[in-house]
């Protein structure tokens, strides 16, 4: 019985096989490619590659966004100041910048740093020495048509 079964499965085995991919099953019958997919209504078919278990990558993709932050992490220290004013700040991308410094009224005392600068990590010191009185002020730092007001206090 066993000897008759061995040569009945080797039949139906050769006359149909079943190869699997990710995204079709396709049957081969007798040298034909017969691909049998399954129907879903209104979406779209992507062949994709297999994927290797445990596969990485390490390329990087830089997506610059619109509605990303141009500005970010803007520090001013020591506060409160003595003798110099330290501000640091990272920029997204290269844009002019603009430093000011006001009064509590939103009077312009003194322009710190007004030019283009590159993207990264930025930081720059000014020397006070006698040009601001004693008491609070604001410091407004721009890039671009973004804004970022600090308040510092002078002694």
């Amino acid at each position: 019985m066993i000897a008759l079964a061995i040569p009945i499965n080797f039949a139906f085995a050769d006359r149909t096989k079943t190869k699997r991919t990710d995204t079709t099953n396709l049957h081969l019958q007798k040298n034909k490619l017969i691909s049998s997919k399954p129907y879903t209504r209104n979406s779209l078919h992507l062949a994709l590659p297999p994927l290797k278990p445990a596969a990485t990558s390490n390329t990087k993709i830089n997506v610059i966004r619109t509605d990303d932050k141009l500005l970010t992490d803007v520090q001013v220290y020591p506060n409160p100041i003595t003798d110099q004013i330290n501000v640091k700040y990272i920029l997204s991308r290269n844009a002019i910048v603009t430093v000011k410094i006001m009064d509590v009224l939103g009077n312009d005392v003194v322009t710190l740093l007004s030019q283009r600068i590159g993207s990264g990590e930025q930081s720059f010191t000014y020397p006070i020495n006698n040009k601001l009185s004693r008491g609070f002020y604001f410091i407004r730092v721009v890039a671009g048509t973004e804004s970022i007001i600090k308040r510092i206090s002078v002694l």
